[in-house]
C-alpha cells in the first residue's frame, strides 16, 4: 500500500472546477435556509484542544436549528449520553464547527461552517422548546462558510430508498452491544431500548 503525501494529490485529484470553488458562500442565502427549515437531520463536527475530530449526530423536527440570520445559526440541545464531546470541543479546542444537513428524499446535503459558543440564557432555552421540554443549552453558530455538495455519495449508497433498509432486528439492542463490550448495565431488549429513548425525547 502506498500512502500519498500533499504532493502526490495533484497527480491524482485536477483541480476542482471555478464553479465548484464559488459555490461556497460566506452567509446562508434563500436556499440555503430552505434546506436548513426542511432538515431534520444534521451531523455536529468539532474540533478538540489535542487535534481529535469529533463528529455527532443531532436531530429534531423539521427545522429544529433555527437560522437566525444569513450568518448566524442556533441549535438546540437535547438529552443525550452526556459525553459532551462536541461542547467540550467547542469551549476548550478551536471553537471550529462544521454541519451536514440532511433532508430525506433529496441527495444533495448543505455544508455550513464557522465558529461556536454555547449558552444557557433561560430566555433562549424557553424560546426552543421541543417535545415538551427545553434544551439543555442551545450551540449558537456564526456561520462563515455555506455551501450545497453534490448529490453522488447519497446516490452511490441508495440511502432514501426502501430497496436498502436494514430490519433493525438484524442487530442486537444498543444496550445489550455495550454489555458485551464491556459489562456494564442491562441487556435490555430493542422494544425497551426504543420505549426509554421515546421517555427521554
Amino acid at each position: 500500500m502506498t500512502d500519498l503525501c500533499a504532493a502526490d494529490l495533484a497527480a491524482v485529484y485536477p483541480k476542482p472546477s471555478p464553479r465548484v470553488i464559488a459555490k461556497a458562500r460566506p452567509e446562508i442565502d434563500a436556499h440555503a435556509r430552505k434546506f436548513i427549515e426542511m432538515s431534520p437531520f444534521c451531523v455536529l463536527a468539532t474540533s478538540g484542544a489535542d487535534a481529535s475530530v469529533d463528529a455527532s449526530p443531532r436531530g429534531g423536527s423539521t427545522g429544529f436549528v433555527h437560522v437566525a440570520g444569513p450568518n448566524q445559526l442556533l441549535m438546540p440541545d437535547r438529552s443525550g449520553n452526556n459525553r459532551i464531546d462536541s461542547f467540550r470541543n467547542i469551549v476548550e479546542g478551536s471553537g471550529f464547527v462544521h454541519l451536514l444537513f440532511f433532508v430525506p428524499g433529496i441527495d444533495e446535503t448543505l455544508r455550513v461552517g464557522g465558529t461556536g459558543t454555547v449558552s444557557v440564557d433561560p430566555d433562549l432555552l424557553a424560546s426552543m422548546v421541543e417535545f415538551g421540554k427545553p434544551p439543555r443549552a442551545v450551540l449558537s453558530i456564526a456561520v462563515s462558510e455555506v455551501y450545497f455538495h453534490c448529490g453522488k455519495a447519497l446516490m452511490r449508497s441508495k440511502l432514501w430508498s426502501p430497496d436498502v433498509k436494514v430490519e433493525r432486528s438484524v442487530m442486537p439492542s444498543i444496550t445489550e452491544v455495550i454489555h458485551d463490550q464491556t459489562g456494564l448495565g442491562d441487556r435490555d431488549k430493542q422494544e425497551v431500548v426504543e420505549a426509554r429513548y421515546r421517555e427521554q425525547l
